[in-house]
């Protein structure tokens, strides 16, 4: 594999990542193995908090906690995550 790099090489590609419009981003439910664009998932919510379901089979993909310094975001119900470029 060779030498690594410190977590700061992230900076560059993840800047790129970030500008996308989620919505168009393809994910696959760790649950059921469905393939769905985000903007056909179910969401739910408080003011700060949102809980992604898969539209196929309920499970959860998800979560989004935002607070006033900081968001958090949960992705534990998803295998991967395609975004357009």
């Amino acid at each position: 594999m060779g030498e690594h790099l410190d977590g700061n090489a992230l900076a560059g590609p993840l800047s790129d990542l970030f500008t996308f419009d989620p919505t168009t981003a393809s994910a696959r439910c760790g649950g059921c193995g469905d393939i769905s664009v985000l903007a056909r998932a179910m969401v739910y919510g408080e003011p700060d908090t949102f809980i992604v379901r898969c539209a196929n089979c309920d499970d959860v993909l998800m979560t989004i906690v935002q607070a006033p310094d900081r968001f958090c975001i949960e992705l534990r119900g998803m295998t991967w995550l395609k975004i357009p470029r």
